[in-house]
């Protein structure tokens, strides 16, 4: 059976707006939004937002290249995928293996810290959340402000003690779900922070300042500590 990928159609009803061009008998335009993918030798890779490569040498060979780009292309919600279509990737995007990671492919990407962009298998287990990482061994933290497109590296965190104080701040942080941010002075800053465990692939998560707050996502909403004001240098910032 040909498997259909997740798709949220939204119907737009037509208001005189020009750059609408196609119809559908009810006089409703149809959005196909698509969700990051790869499919490549019968399965489907999704983006993975929750970890980076450590270094270029976390890179295999290259596996093959994008065929087929489905944003672009694709106007039928009904299509089924197949075999080297992407959402968002250009066809001829080269595929890379990720060393000691067989679920995972990697392309190279401007925008992402380190150079490539992960997807993982959907048929596996994810394994990527913040309670899956073994805070013991942790060995390194990386800070950046993201400025867009551009990341700045702000810390490096490698005393084991200061490890261990953040890790402490951010389990200690209160779930907050309907926390609203002040932005009054504008958006908040957004921060990543990169934790390096030894392995090919780092565990990344954001981290968000409102010009009062510190607060992220691990999964709910947690307000976290004015004491994360340590680990960021804003001055290294120009």
């Amino acid at each position: 059976m040909k498997k259909l990928l997740p798709i949220l159609i939204v119907p737009l009803f037509l208001y005189g707006c020009q750059s609408i061009t196609q119809i559908n008998p009810n006089n409703q335009h149809i959005i196909i939004d698509w969700v990051d993918f790869i499919k490549w030798d019968g399965v489907e890779y999704n983006y993975l937002y929750d970890a980076v490569i450590t270094s270029d040498e976390s890179i295999g060979q290259v596996i093959g290249e994008v065929q087929f780009n489905v944003e672009k292309n694709i106007k039928n919600p009904s299509y089924a995928i197949k075999d080297g279509d992407a959402a968002f990737l250009d066809e001829g995007t080269p595929l890379y293996e990720v060393k000691g990671h067989p679920n995972l492919l990697a392309v190279e990407s401007d925008d992402e810290i380190n150079g490539y962009q992960l997807y993982y298998s959907v048929d596996g287990d994810y394994k990527w959340h913040y309670d899956d990482m073994a805070h013991d061994e942790v060995e390194k933290i990386d800070i950046y402000q993201h400025l867009w497109p551009d990341y700045q590296l702000l810390n490096e965190v490698t005393k084991q003690e200061d490890i261990h104080s953040l890790l402490n701040y951010l389990d200690e942080g209160e779930v907050t779900p309907y926390f609203q941010p002040n932005t009054q002075n504008g958006d908040p800053i957004y921060y990543k922070m990169i934790f390096y465990t030894g392995d090919e692939i780092a565990y990344q998560y954001g981290l968000k300042y409102d010009g009062y707050t510190y607060y992220w996502h691990p999964w709910d909403t947690n307000v976290l500590s004015d004491d994360m004001e340590q680990f960021i240098n804003p001055d290294k910032i120009e």
